[in-house]
């Protein structure tokens, strides 16, 4: 199953984007706990989210959650089901035609906005 083919693929994107879903959860820690030091800070660390690399970053952060959902309900069927293993590729192409349908609209929303210069304004 993971031999350089679809399952090799799926672990590897699945373990990238749990990483990268960590890392997000990490910064929003700190940039609620900057709210301490008054809003001065926090409006600061707000600013200087809105750039957008940023906002190209929340498109890559929902990619992330979008693919790393849809494939661990791959492989909650490919445990608990006596056909998952069985159907693993087509599981894995199906999470990708999810994840199309469901990125397509925060790609033209978020990516329109970047590149008509509102950055999330």
């Amino acid at each position: 199953m993971y031999r350089g083919s679809e399952g090799q693929w799926a672990f590897y994107l699945h373990r990238i984007s749990g990483i990268g879903i960590l890392v997000f959860l990490v910064l929003h820690v700190l940039n609620i706990a900057s709210a301490m030091w008054g809003p001065e800070v926090s409006n600061a660390f707000m600013k200087f989210y809105h750039q957008p690399v940023f906002q190209l970053g929340l498109l890559v952060l929902i990619a992330g959650v979008l693919y790393h959902g849809f494939n661990g309900l791959r492989i909650i069927l490919m445990d608990f089901t006596t056909w998952g293993v069985r159907y693993q590729r087509q599981l894995w192409y199906g999470v990708w035609v999810l994840f199309v349908v469901f990125y397509l609209p925060f790609l033209v929303k978020i990516g329109g906005g970047i590149l008509g210069g509102s950055h999330g304004d």
